[in-house]
Formats: C-alpha cells, structure tokens, sequence
C-alpha cells in the first residue's frame, strides 16, 4: 500500500509462533517499519523474521509482561502512528485501507480503536461478546500501558473508531486454551492483589460463587452465544470458570498472606 502518507510502524510480539508468524507479517508488509518484540523464541520465529525486518528485540519477558512489552515497542518505533498485534492476529485489507484514511486525515484522534475478529478454535465468534474492538493503534507517545496481564492502555487525547480490523487466531486446541489461561489467572490474581490489596470475604464469595453464573448468562444469552452452536456453549462455559479460577487463586493468595 503505497498511500501512507503518515509513517505507520507496525510491533508484533513473538514467543514461539513459527506456525503463524509469516501469515502476520505478510499482511503487514504495507507498513513504513516493522518491529519485533520476541520473547526469547526457540523456534524458527526470529528465521522468519529476519525475511520482513532487521528490527528484531529480543528478550525475557517472562512470557505476560505485556505492558512492559508494549511500551517497549512504543519507544522503538520511529513512525507518526503506531499499532500493535500479536503474531496470531492478521490485517485484513480492509483494515488496512480503513486504517490508511484515518491517520491520513486531520481527524482530531490520538487513536483508534478497531474491530477484532476473534476465533475459537478456528470458528469465528460473532456472537457471544468476543466481536470486540482493540485500541492499540495511536500516534507515538500518546499512549501507555499498565498491568502484568490483560494490560490497560492509558490514552492521551480523543480516540476514534475504526469498525474494520484484524483477524486473531489464538487458540488451537482446548488444551492450549487451559494452559494459558492458567498461566493468565495466576498474574491476574496477583496484579488484583497488588492493586486492591484484602478484599472483603463477601466480595470473594460472589466472585466465586455468583459471578461465574452470571458470566456464563450474559455470554450464552445476553450476547447470543448460543448462536454458534457448541462452539458458543463451550466458550461461554470456560470463560465464566476463567474468572472463577482468576478469583480460587486471589483467594489462595490472600490465605496465605494473613498466614504470614
């Protein structure tokens, strides 16, 4: 795409995505700069990078220190406009003619926040509340971010919508599901801990024994998870016992603390 006129540099954050990394660079290869933020991959993951770009970083980031990760890749790039995606997550076309308009123009936007297409386990989630925006696109230095996993950006200025997107990509199987996501729940419920300290027990108890409930209604029904079949069933099912496995080990946590 030769009519970026504003410099776009393009991070992508990399552990062991050899299967999937040329797919996300090839749909990235308009963009004036792309940089590597790999966390120490043993695969051929840098091999294939070093096709796209010489602007491979390389460290140990004990695999979720996503904000320290992308702050990282803020600061390395040289571009007018940054924007951030995983080495599972593609640029439609779409997205990127979408994209190209926006920084182009003098909108008054400091960044954007556009449509993810989600897919689990290879079955695209219309429904069921995955069909959500990410705002990690926005001019250098108007953004930060914090926390260990799930981080939240802090944007400086207005941000505007871009209803075109990216195509992510990242589970392949129920048991990489699990995995993961018992590595997230674990920084999850010690960033909760640092950031909220002791809670009360009531708050504990409905997290744990109300909320699940409700997240499983609001998945299935409220966003018309049962519109995709078994696929809407099955996520709505883990993603209701993700919070309720994030909450089990801030429990676990906490118990431990007034031991001490």
């Amino acid at each position: 795409m030769s009519n970026l006129k504003a410099k776009l540099s393009v991070v992508v954050f990399t552990k062991n995505e050899e299967q999937q990394i040329r797919s996300c660079l090839e749909s990235i290869k308009f963009a004036n700069e792309i940089i590597v933020i790999d966390d120490n991959s043993t695969d051929g993951t840098q091999r294939i990078c070093e096709e796209y770009t010489d602007k491979i970083i390389q460290g140990n980031f004990s695999g979720l220190e996503f904000a320290k990760r992308r702050n990282l890749g803020s600061d390395k790039a040289i571009g007018d406009w940054v924007l951030q995606i995983d080495a599972d997550e593609t640029v439609t076309p779409e997205f990127a003619r979408a994209m190209t308009t926006a920084i182009n123009s003098s909108a008054p936007y400091v960044g954007y926040k556009f449509r993810r297409k989600n897919y689990f386990l290879g079955h695209f989630m219309r429904y069921g509340g995955w069909y959500h925006y990410s705002s990690h696109l926005f001019k250098k230095g108007s953004a930060r971010y914090k926390g260990l996993v799930h981080e939240r950006q802090e944007l400086r200025g207005q941000q505007g919508v871009i209803e075109e997107g990216t195509k992510h990509r990242p589970f392949k199987s129920i048991a990489q599901f699990i995995d993961r996501q018992n590595i997230y729940s674990s920084y999850e419920a010690q960033d909760m801990l640092n950031e909220k300290g002791i809670l009360p027990q009531k708050t504990v108890i409905y997290n744990l024994n109300v909320k699940p409930l409700k997240l499983f209604w609001k998945f299935y029904v409220k966003k018309q998870g049962f519109r995709e079949g078994m696929y809407g069933f099955i996520f709505s099912v883990m993603y209701s016992f993700v919070h309720f496995l994030k909450w089990a080990k801030y429990w676990e946590l906490c118990k431990d603390l007034k031991r001490k």
